[in-house]
């Protein structure tokens, strides 16, 4: 039986995506492999950088947070130069980044190699 399932995001620049995630995000790898970054932010998740050349090809979201604090989590990342993305589709449109959808507010931004993101919080 399958125990755990984490994300696997492609780097075209293995040490550019380093620095973004240490620099904006303050995160650092727990592990290092050949072509791989491997990161623990919290118990029982993990997600990898590994380097491919197929990097930023993605359209859509690739990995998702949860966090208690939208609003604390994204001034946090703001003041480190992230940039939140702005959408308007008939289904969704974000306002300062913010997006609510149901009892759901999420943002989302892109990484050094142009992987999306969504950091959500459940409203109370």
């Amino acid at each position: 039986m399958m125990k755990e399932a984490h994300t696997v995001l492609p780097a075209a620049d293995l040490a550019r995506a380093r620095t973004f995630y240490h620099d904006k995000l303050g995160m650092d790898p727990d592990e290092e492999h050949a072509g791989m970054l491997v990161f623990h932010p919290s118990p029982g998740t993990a997600f990898d950088l590994y380097e491919t050349p197929n990097a930023g090809t993605a359209q859509n979201t690739q990995m998702l947070w949860v966090t208690d604090d939208l609003d604390g989590e994204m001034s946090v990342m703001r003041s480190n130069g992230v940039v939140f993305e702005e959408y308007e589709t008939p289904d969704m449109k974000t306002v300062n980044g913010v997006a609510t959808i149901d009892d759901l507010r999420s943002a989302w931004l892109r990484d050094s190699e142009g992987n999306f993101i969504c950091v959500s919080e459940m409203m109370k």
